[in-house]
């Protein structure tokens, strides 16, 4: 069974000691859907735009955070198994980004994975400025695996 909210809030801010440093906020967590804020602040790079590393760590989480909103944590685990970050422009302010996973496909994944011991599924993210603008796009291969 899923994570409790609040349980899985700590888990996304702090489980990983970079992810806590990087001060990244998990707004909305729910079964299927998170959204998540990374800020500017202390996460600048030389000319006062977002870090790359920042950025990436934005696109990269969401998958865990999904999963364990998701997923039972007792009978599976995620891998990153691929991801890719386009750079669209600066990143001039706080970034969030939103992630999906349709309950169908969750019951799909989690069947595959029984199955099989392992399914695989892709999250296409766009990570955007306080204004709404789209400063990266990621592609991310994830993995559900069975323990």
């Amino acid at each position: 069974m899923p994570m409790p909210v609040e349980i899985a809030r700590q888990f996304t801010e702090q489980a990983i000691a970079f992810v806590k440093r990087s001060g990244l906020k998990a707004e909305v967590l729910e079964p299927g859907f998170v959204r998540l804020r990374m800020p500017l602040s202390d996460n600048q790079n030389h000319i006062g735009s977002m870090y790359a590393g920042a950025l990436f760590t934005l696109a990269e989480i969401p998958g865990g955070a999904l999963f364990i909103t998701s997923f039972d944590s007792t009978r599976f685990y995620p891998i990153v198994k691929e991801m890719n970050l386009r750079f669209r422009r600066p990143a001039t302010s706080d970034i969030q980004v939103e992630a999906r996973l349709a309950a169908d496909e969750i019951e799909r994944l989690q069947a595959e994975a029984l199955r099989l011991g392992k399914a695989e599924y892709w999250l296409e993210l766009q990570l955007t400025d306080t204004s709404g603008e789209v400063v990266a796009e990621s592609r991310g291969l994830y993995q559900l695996r069975t323990h």
